[in-house]
């Protein structure tokens, strides 16, 4: 399976939209200061991810999740997340 995840910085609230085959392993590598470009905002918390079978529709939608349709679609989405602070 490959997955598309948005994690929250705890620290100061900014996203992060990634892709993986590992869903459990990438965000472990986050929290632990092992990927460059998140090890400055830790921890984070996972607010939502999306399953499917095929890499190349999964770097897609990625790259639609991080457009701005994308992030004004994730926030409706996850109103409900953002506005209880998580």
């Amino acid at each position: 399976m490959w997955y598309v995840y948005v994690l929250k910085s705890l620290a100061n609230k900014s996203w992060y939209i990634g892709c993986t085959n590992n869903l459990k392993a990438r965000f472990q590598e986050h929290n632990s200061g092992k990927s460059k470009y998140t090890k400055d905002f830790i921890p984070w918390a996972l607010l939502y991810y999306e399953a499917g079978s095929n890499k190349k529709d999964a770097f897609g939608r990625e790259k639609y999740l991080k457009s701005g349709y994308g992030r004004r679609w994730l926030k409706n989405r996850l109103k409900n997340q953002i506005d209880a602070g998580c």
